[in-house]
């Protein structure tokens, strides 16, 4: 199972810790905030398990997910991390997410019609990315709105009641909802990333239960820690930056979700009128030892460290017991598995930054499965708001994001 391990020195008192709990109990009472509830909606894993028995995904080559930021990255990390698992379907799972033309054709090279089923999403239901590319396809494919192979070949996931709910409504689309208290970056536990996850043969039952064994620890008030790493992140003005050092190639696409999650969460105005957050950095072990290590080490003391590493790769592939001429002084590590490698080489370097006086801290996957991947989700999202509560902002609205989409708008008219 996931394991924490950090010391989170601060003056954080018990009336702290009880306040940061009783805050996060009335955001999920109060219906205002919904991922807390996530993992326990029943209807939507039921319709989605049903729409999938009833649809013949056998002939399905490529799942194409149309959306951006919070409707792509959650999936993308997901599927990532969990890509080696034996019961993964014999599928593509593609992403169409940015408006540069040359990756929309890249992506789309040697995709047919007849072998891909398409997952438009978009919380507004008008993000301007994600409807772009929609039109392209219709075109590309060309599509009418009346025909049946575009009812047979997408299906939707959206707000409620959205504009483009309302198209799929008149279209006769297959059609799942995000919760209207769900912003975009807390989804994955969502439609958005159910539904293209079960299309690929993943356990999503077991993601959510992941999820759900922490919310119900931390309902209990037994997740003290991640309190106290909160409260650490948000009233030490030294840290600055928060990076993410993750010990497996897997990770890359979860940094950047985390990176999305943290960035548009936790910077913001706070209510006393003060420009906070911290600003995230996702680093992949051992690659980024040979460049941005350089920097926590002996650049500025503006940044704490979480590392994450996987105790149990599955994969006993070894290094040969072969000695190079010239190259003799790497011979140690002969015969020993390349993960043996991977995690001696994360636990040097949290060493080597937690004697600078860094703060650290390690999570510690036992092995990348269904479960683990949900807990650690919902870690994160729960980290996110209990350091928006001690920042005193609100962490689920992103006005600095609007202001850029109306100056775009304004552009074009």
């Amino acid at each position: 199972m996931v394991k924490i391990e950090g010391t989170y020195e601060s003056e954080i008192l018990e009336s702290d810790i009880s306040e940061a709990y009783e805050a996060l109990f009335e955001e999920a009472e109060s219906g205002e905030v919904g991922y807390y509830f996530l993992s326990e909606d029943k209807d939507t894993i039921s319709s989605i398990e049903e729409f999938c028995a009833e649809y013949d995904f056998s002939s399905i080559k490529n799942v194409v997910v149309v959306g951006i930021g919070g409707s792509s990255l959650g999936t993308k990390a997901v599927d990532r991390l969990l890509l080696d698992l034996p019961h993964r379907a014999d599928k593509n799972l593609l992403f169409l997410e940015n408006v540069d033309p040359n990756e929309i054709e890249r992506n789309l090279k040697g995709v047919e019609l007849s072998e891909s089923f398409f997952i438009v999403i978009s919380k507004s239901g008008g993000t301007i990315e994600t409807t772009s590319i929609f039109k392209y396809l219709m075109d590309r494919f060309h599509l009418t709105f009346e025909s049946d192979e575009f009812r047979k070949r997408f299906a939707i996931i959206t707000d409620e009641n959205s504009p483009l709910d309302i198209f799929a409504k008149e279209n006769d689309l297959v059609t799942f909802h995000i919760p209207l208290n769900v912003g975009g970056r807390f989804s994955v536990l969502s439609a958005v990333g159910l539904l293209p996850l079960h299309i690929m043969g993943y356990h999503v039952r077991e993601i959510l239960g992941g999820a759900k064994m922490l919310k119900e620890s931390f309902f209990a008030k037994k997740e003290d820690e991640i309190v106290k790493k909160a409260y650490l992140y948000a009233k030490n003005r030294k840290i600055t930056q928060n990076v993410l050092f993750s010990y497996a190639s897997s990770f890359s696409y979860f940094n950047d979700w985390y990176v999305q999650l943290w960035a548009e969460s936790l910077g913001k105005i706070n209510r006393d009128g003060e420009h906070v957050g911290l600003t995230p950095v996702g680093l992949i072990g051992s690659i980024d030892q040979h460049s941005f290590l350089q920097l926590i080490i002996e650049g500025v003391r503006d940044k704490s460290v979480t590392f994450i590493k996987v105790e149990d790769f599955q994969n006993d592939l070894k290094i040969p017991n072969i000695s190079i001429p010239h190259l003799e002084k790497t011979d140690f590590i002969n015969s020993h598995t390349f993960s043996e490698l991977i995690n001696a080489q994360c636990d040097a370097t949290m060493q080597s930054v937690k004697e600078q006086g860094i703060v650290t801290d390690m999570i510690t996957l036992g092995r990348v499965c269904e479960m683990e991947v949900g807990y650690l989700i919902f870690y994160y999202e729960l980290l996110t708001s209990l350091t928006g509560h001690f920042l005193n902002i609100h962490s689920y609205d992103q006005p600095g994001v609007e202001l850029g989409k109306r100056i775009l708008k304004d552009k074009f008219i």
